[in-house]
């Protein structure tokens, strides 16, 4: 086998970096050889170019120094080549986001009714016909009152302006967030390359042509490359090209490196030849984001036609044809077997519900919508047939053509109480609640160390009843130490000195390590003086590398004597194969290979072991056995995770062996060393466990660790608790427990396991993302599970992608695992879960007071119009009064309620679950009781209001008649008991001491003053708009004085048991699977939206408008046209499922902005499984 590496003939060193004049190769040259691929690349580059190497040349960079890094070269590379940045798509401008929020029915509703009573208030009947028309004309004080008229519709106009400039600005800062978001998570993904000879990490951003870039398992390349350098390199590549299975990569076959493709395996060096927008993925985007503005255009004329035919064609760019994907791409396997063309394999995608508080809300707002328009449709009706019966019944008034107008503005007034009805039971504060909490949440949980990538994965996290945490990092400090070592039949309970080791068995241990390692592993000086050193890169090498400093030896003399490029061939680490391996070319000698990885793996392919002479002995396995039961276990116990260093030599006489059979290569080996690497747990990791089973969140470890180590770290976390049930699986075990005879995974023979299960050690990928899909799916128990997982690796993205709520490493996790996650912890921690679980809980119940108050107002609201506007012909709460007390206050009210700050006794109760009604019975008790008071007070003093008070009374007012004391002190005491029900609305669970820590929430404080201070300015100076006259100070008085009254009702309604109160219906129930019936599955949804599944069972069309509370929770709109059919990709799983689905990823994918594009991907089947399974699959991305 020829060794994987371009020659390197003395070369340009990093001086050439400060060249003149141009470079030797063309933008549009390395474009066009970029989109080659294969054998056809191989020859263009030996016919062009000769070699990789001569390319390097053309582009003035060193192979082994890189590029210099002077600003004047990075320049010119700049100007020659492009930045190494894809703009990202248009955000909506601030008047469009108006125009989306004048979208809203309801509004338009209102808009219309405000116009035509503008215009028709405009309108005088002529001559002296008037009192023919009867009490429409009559009544009017003076013609200055009748004039204005005009003010009413005017200032619902001026409501509306006011909700829509709102919802825009919020709609606008909201995306305005995201896109920073985003961006901060761009600055963070970083590539290691090769400048002044120095390995460094850069921003993707800071990538230029020419930069000799290091790329290693986890990576997503940032830039286009053509590999200089390779070790068992595979790539996947279907974010491009819609190929699930790995694409191996190697100078001799397949060297072009592509951008947004994943690394799965190995590691390489690669010069980069594009970037920004003249990567593949750059171009791609290019002509998706040319084309869209068609298709839009296109959707718009015929939204039911399907997507456009040419979506799926290969496109061209510079006469070579482009295999593009749609950003979601799901056809159904079945059509391209019929087609005569190359087949891609496509995998199918099972749907994730909407978050559970998203469901929740959806449902509970189709059942508001159908009352509310119930009920002002029968005001309007009962109204009108009021008016008409009095006026030509009663009175006896004959129909003149010429009060035409008159009737007219009357039914306009009706038709706007009606709107008014409306407005007042549709939440419209909802929507802006629940963006505000998710948004203040998410700002707060960054100072918590959660970067949150997902809005609604904030909320789901409160919910969750499982978590599924890594080992290593999150629970432990992952600050490994070898702490044990077992060398030359002597073990070593500390790390021995220099001189207790043969210095032949030192030498070859040393030797080991330091070769057999990825050379990006460094320890480094600290940052501060009297910190501990800096481990770089893999943590457990690390460790290695440490032991061979106490060793008082230097691994970096070694790496320079023996660099990378002279590495013959290197067995990366994957999580099947679970060692590593690097061979050697001796001259004359022939070859010797390093191996080191799990113990009882190595172990098991050793026949000789080195004895305390240096000398190889004979391995038995009683040997084995004996070193099991006397090193490896006591270690394991003791919580240690054990490596095995071994080594082969391969004599020159032999021939050089088949290096593609592995299990050949990999057997024989000498066992140099056993070495137990300590991992301590984190000091505040147990309490965090505590607080979680206390929170009634059942903690899981998923581990690659072997069982002795997993049970004795979960025993000092607190996983495993004495007295209580607890099972410790194998991953063979527990595959031996769920499979049938077949090999398939069975939801019965899962239920069986997973409710004790505590420990999962020596588990692969597959094994996780099987345990976390059989809770999902489990209907085990009372409530269906919510899950959260923990992951850092490439091959944890589809267990990430498949858990409710994702969470990655921000230390040491992949691009892959990041771009599959929902929450990243930015310091690996534990306890960072804890509080995103805190805050996940606090959104819930944020939304929860909120809805406890917004339905209070609503039921009251809607009462009092309706009865009074049937009794008095004439709404007490006028059209713009309604308008302030929903809309405005409504808004201030969502700020003050949803940005309470979280308390541990959050933590203290059990989650709610995915079918816990939003709206609990001690809620619908608190809503009921407060809206009786409230109505008993206004209709009280609506019709006895004049008496109390010795004022006139404003029933029966004609029409433009000046606002009465009477109705402004009706208005003024409902806003009172508003806002000092908002007080209550802080507790939802029955607290008797509402005002508990309210003055750590100044918002809420601000809030209610602003809102006392609004409403005294609207009563005494509002005038004609708001229909209010000013009141005495007397007045104001017995108005708070009734307001207050409310806090002490408050206090009898929460002393009446909830339990007594069976009648009580809870509102807002999540959503069951039964719900979700066949013929309702929608073809090409990302997700199953509850409310279009209502509303295509026949509901009315002005609901649309409330598609904002969806909308308000989606951070940014992604691309929604251009999906296919999924057949039954909704249904949940019958009891039996096969290994291949159980295996396989099936996850559509969100990329970031530089590398835009989405793809389906799979999961790397476990080691173990059928071939069928494991040739079809493939590591899941993003």
């Amino acid at each position: 086998m020829a060794n994987n590496t371009a020659d390197h003939p003395p070369g340009n060193s990093v001086a050439e970096g400060n060249h003149d004049g141009d470079f030797g190769v063309t933008m549009e040259e390395l474009k066009s050889l970029m989109e080659l691929r294969s054998a056809e690349a191989v020859s263009k580059i030996q016919e062009k170019f000769g070699d990789v190497q001569g390319i390097c040349r053309l582009l003035k960079t060193s192979v082994i120094e890189g590029l210099s890094g002077n600003p004047v070269d990075l320049e010119k590379r700049h100007s020659a080549f492009g930045k190494n940045f894809i703009p990202p798509k248009k955000s909506k401008t601030f008047l469009q986001l108006v125009w989306e929020a004048l979208q809203d029915v309801t509004l338009i509703i209102l808009e219309i009714a405000a116009i035509i009573s503008l215009c028709l208030s405009f309108y005088h009947p002529p001559g002296g016909n008037a009192e023919a028309c009867g009490q429409a004309a009559g009544g009017v004080e003076d013609e200055g009152e009748s004039q204005a008229g005009w003010i009413e519709g005017a200032a619902i106009l001026f409501s509306v302006i006011i909700v829509v400039l709102v919802t825009a600005f919020n709609d606008w800062s909201k995306e305005k967030q995201f896109r920073g978001l985003q961006s901060r998570i761009e600055e963070e993904q970083k590539l290691t390359v090769c400048r002044q000879g120095q390995v460094i990490q850069i921003p993707v951003a800071e990538i230029v042509v020419g930069d000799i870039a290091q790329i290693m398992y986890g990576d997503v390349l940032p830039a286009d490359g053509i590999l200089i350098q390779g070790s068992d390199l595979k790539l996947d590549e279907s974010s491009l090209t819609g190929e699930s299975d790995q694409v191996r990569k190697s100078l001799e076959k397949d060297p072009m490196l592509l951008s947004g493709t994943k690394v799965m395996e190995g590691c390489g060096k690669m010069v980069v030849s594009a970037v920004g927008l003249n990567s593949q993925t750059g171009i791609i985007l290019t002509l998706l984001s040319t084309s869209e503005h068609n298709e839009e255009k296109k959707a718009k004329k015929s939204k039911k036609q399907g997507p456009p035919e040419n979506r799926n064609k290969a496109k061209t760019q510079d006469g070579v044809a482009l295999e593009i994907q749609p950003l979601k791409c799901e056809e159904a396997a079945e059509l391209e077997e019929k087609a005569e063309v190359k087949q891609v394999k496509k995998v199918n995608v099972t749907k994730k519900e909407k978050s559970v508080l998203q469901g929740k809300l959806t449902r509970l707002a189709v059942q508001i919508g159908k009352a509310g328009l119930f009920m002002s449709t029968l005001t309007v009706i009962i109204l009108i047939v009021y008016f008409a019966i009095d006026t030509f019944g009663i009175q006896g008034r004959p129909w003149l053509v010429e009060c035409l107008p008159i009737y007219i503005q009357y039914l306009v007034k009706f038709f706007i109480i009606g709107v008014t009805v409306l407005v007042v039971a549709v939440p419209e504060g909802l929507p802006l609640a629940v963006t505000i909490s998710l948004a203040y949440s998410v700002k707060k949980m960054m100072k918590d160390n959660n970067l949150v990538r997902h809005l609604d994965a904030c909320e789901t996290m409160g919910n969750a009843t499982a978590i599924c945490s890594d080992k290593t990092g999150t629970l432990t400090m992952n600050r490994m130490t070898v702490v044990q070592a077992f060398i030359g039949d002597s073990h070593f309970k500390k790390v021995p000195e220099p001189d207790a080791i043969e210095p032949r068995v030192l030498d070859m241990l040393v030797n080991s390590i330091s070769i057999n390692s990825a050379y990006t592993s460094d320890i480094q000086a600290p940052e501060r003086e009297g910190g501990l050193p800096r481990h770089v890169g893999n943590k457990t090498e690390c460790a290695l590398l440490g032991l061979v400093l106490e060793l008082k030896r230097e691994y970096d003399s070694i790496r320079n004597e023996i660099p990378e490029e002279q590495h013959f061939k290197v067995y990366t680490f994957n999580s099947s194969r679970k060692s590593m391996s690097t061979v050697l070319k001796i001259p004359d000698v022939g070859f010797r290979m390093y191996s080191k990885g799990a113990s009882e793996i190595i172990l098991r392919k050793c026949s000789h072991i080195l004895d305390a002479h240096g000398q190889p002995r004979i391995f038995k396995p009683k040997d084995r056995e004996e070193m099991v039961c006397k090193v490896i276990e006591p270690m394991a116990c003791e919580g240690l995770r054990t490596i095995c260093v071994a080594y082969r030599d391969f004599p020159a006489e032999a021939g050089e062996p088949d290096w593609d059979n592995e299990n050949e290569i990999l057997s024989g080996l000498t066992c140099i060393a056993v070495v137990g690497i300590e991992d301590p747990v984190r000091p505040e990791v147990p309490e965090a466990i505590t607080k979680c089973q206390c929170a009634g969140i059942t903690v899981r470890m998923v581990t690659g660790d072997n069982i002795n180590t997993a049970r004795a770290i979960a025993a000092k976390c607190g996983i495993l608790q004495p007295g209580k049930e607890s099972l410790c699986l194998e991953g063979k075990e527990f595959n031996r427990l769920i499979r049938n005879e077949k090999g398939e995974v069975e939801q019965e023979r899962l239920d069986k396991v997973w409710p004790n299960l505590r420990v999962l050690a020596r588990s692969s990928p597959t094994d996780k993302h099987t345990l976390v899909k059989g809770i999902i799916d489990s209907t085990v128990g009372e409530t269906r599970q919510v899950v959260a997982v923990t992951g850092d690796g490439t091959n944890d993205g589809p267990a990430l992608k498949k858990a409710d709520v994702g969470f990655a490493m921000g230390i040491a996790g992949t691009d892959v695992a990041k771009e599959a996650s929902d929450i990243i912890l930015t310091d690996d921690n534990f306890t960072s879960i804890v509080k995103a679980v805190m805050w996940g809980r606090n959104v819930y119940d944020s939304i929860s007071k909120f809805l406890q108050f917004q339905l209070t107002v609503n039921v009251v609201a809607v009462i009092v119009a309706f009865t009074g506007a049937c009794i008095t012909q004439d709404s007490p709460l006028k059209a713009v009064q309604m308008l302030w007390v929903n809309l405005i206050m409504d808004t201030l009210a969502s700020l003050a309620l949803a940005t309470e700050p979280p308390t541990e006794s959050l933590l203290l109760r059990k989650p709610y679950g995915r079918n816990k009604p939003l709206i609990s019975r001690t809620m619908m008790k608190n809503i009921l009781g407060h809206a009786v008071f409230q109505l008993v007070i206004i209709f009280t003093l609506l019709f006895a209001g004049e008496k109390i008070f010795d004022i006139d009374s404003g029933r029966n007012a004609p029409l433009h008649s000046p606002p009465s004391e009477h109705y402004t002190i009706v208005f003024n005491v409902f806003v009172m008991m508003q806002l000092f029900n908002e007080i209550n609305a802080r507790k939802i669970h029955g607290e008797r001491n509402v005002f508990e820590g309210i003055y750590k929430n100044p918002i809420f404080c601000s809030v209610v003053l602003g809102t006392f201070v609004l409403q005294i300015i609207i009563v005494q100076f509002g005038g004609k708009p708001f229909s209010c006259h000013p009141l005495t100070l007397d007045q104001w008085l017995w108005c708070v004085f009734i307001g207050v009254g409310e806090l002490l009702w408050g206090q009898l309604v929460t002393s009446i048991p909830t339990r007594h109160l069976k009648f009580l219906k809870e509102a807002g129930h999540g959503i069951t699977s039964e719900e979700i019936h066949e013929e309702d599955l929608t073809e090409g949804t990302d997700e199953i939206d509850h409310a279009e599944m209502e509303l295509r069972r026949g509901q009315i069309l002005w609901f649309r408008g409330l598609n904002r509370i969806q909308t308000q929770m989606d951070v940014v709109y992604t691309f929604q046209t251009g999906q296919a059919a999924v057949p039954g990709a909704l249904r949940r799983q019958p009891s039996v499922v096969s290994q291949h689905n159980d295996a396989t990823a099936v996850k559509t994918l969100s990329s970031p902005t530089h590398v835009g594009l989405s793809s389906s991907s799979s999961v790397t089947n476990s080691a173990g499984a059928p071939p069928t399974a494991a040739a079809s699959s493939s590591t899941a991305g993003n």
